[in-house]
Formats: C-alpha cells, structure tokens, sequence
C-alpha cells in the first residue's frame, strides 16, 4: 500500500517514512502543498497523510483540489488545531481523519489501518477468468484450486488485477510493486510475469495477462 506525506517539517516527514516503510508501506514525501498536490493527483496512492499549515497551498485547499478528481481516496489530517469549528472545518473540506500533534505513532498507524480497512473493504476479491484473488485472506485460486505464491508475485499479481482492463506500463509497475522510483532495469518485470503464468498454468487460450510490446502488461479477460 503507497502513502503520500505531505509535510514541511523534516524531523515529521523523515520520523513517518521510517515508521511506515517498518511497516511495509511504500511512502512518498513532499515538503510544500503545490508539489504534495501533483504527487496525489498521479493517482498512485492508497491515502494522504496531510499537514493542515503548508507553504505554498494549505493542505485544506490541496484536499478539495484533489477531491474534485478523487473520492475515495482517505485521507488524514495532522495538525495543531484542535478546536472544534476547525476540526469540524477539516473535515467538511473532504478530510476522513486528524490527528493532533504532537501525536503516538502507534495511535496514527491504527487511524491509518481503519481508513484503509473501510476503503478496501467494499471489494477484497478480484477476478481474472477462473482466478480469484482475495486480499482479506491472501490467497490465490484458480478453478477454486489454491496457487502458492510469493509474496512479490501476490502484489504483482494483485496490481494487474485491481486494474484488470488498462494497460499497465513497466515504470508504473515497478513503481508500485517494487517501490523503485529511479531508473532501472524493468526486466526483473518479465522473470515474475513468466513466473506467474507458469504457477497459474496458463494455456494458449488463457491469455489473461498480455504482454504489450514496449509498454507493459494487461490483466484481460476474453
């Protein structure tokens, strides 16, 4: 799961990236609300962890920005104010959550747990043909047969799905799966993908996942 930290405050910033990544979330950071909001509005993240004062656009008008593009996507507020009439306030502009500073990091990764338990909750199974995938209990079926995965193939397994029908390209993938954001060899891509359709046992008439030639991959059904 991918968290975007909007923070200008170094010491918060570098203190939940450490934390969240132990954790085994992938986490970006932006320091102003201008490059916070680009980051979001790529539409790569699972929730928003905002700072309510930043320079640049607050992130009150960096939520209703993104809001405009993206409903679902939780998000939660870390801020000194306290009062009602703000919280309240917060909240109207399309927050999910706050949490005041200074604040336990242990009681933050809970809020964040909740939020991404109430987002996914709708759909913890994705279908792919006669392959299901359930996230709630991490596994993987085929003809109601259990396939044993790793967990990278899981996760890749898992991206291709949540976005069965759109092209998939190897940058995005690796982003997202192997949580890369530099220039890389992508052919890392190919040995799981190769793996995957060789653990799902997949015949010349199962084509599910496509290779697009010089761009990436497709989870797609006939």
């Amino acid at each position: 799961m991918r968290i975007l930290v909007v923070e200008d405050e170094p010491g918060i910033s570098n203190f939940l990236k450490q934390g969240l990544e132990e954790e085994a979330f992938a986490v970006d950071l932006a320091d102003n609300g201008k490059s916070g909001l680009e980051l979001a509005l790529s539409g790569s993240y699972d929730l928003l962890l905002l700072d309510w004062m930043l320079p640049g656009i607050s992130g009150i008008e960096l939520t209703r920005q993104f809001r405009k593009q993206f409903s679902d996507t939780p998000i939660i507020f870390l801020t000194a104010k306290d009062t009602v009439d703000e919280t309240i306030f917060g909240l109207q502009s399309g927050a999910n959550d706050y949490i005041k500073k200074p604040f336990h990091f242990e009681e933050l990764l809970e809020r964040i747990r909740v939020q991404l338990r109430a987002k996914k909750g709708a759909k913890e199974k994705f279908t792919l043909g006669p392959i299901v995938l359930d996230t709630e209990r991490h596994i993987v079926l085929k003809n109601e047969q259990e396939i044993q995965l790793t967990q990278k193939e899981f996760a890749l397994l898992e991206y291709l799905m949540r976005n069965k029908n759109k092209v998939c390209r190897r940058t995005r993938i690796i982003e997202s799966v192997w949580d890369i954001h530099f220039d890389y060899n992508t052919g890392v891509i190919d040995v799981f993908i190769n793996s995957l359709r060789k653990k799902l046992d997949l015949q010349k008439d199962e084509d599910y996942i496509q290779t697009i030639r010089g761009v990436g991959y497709i989870a797609k059904e006939r």
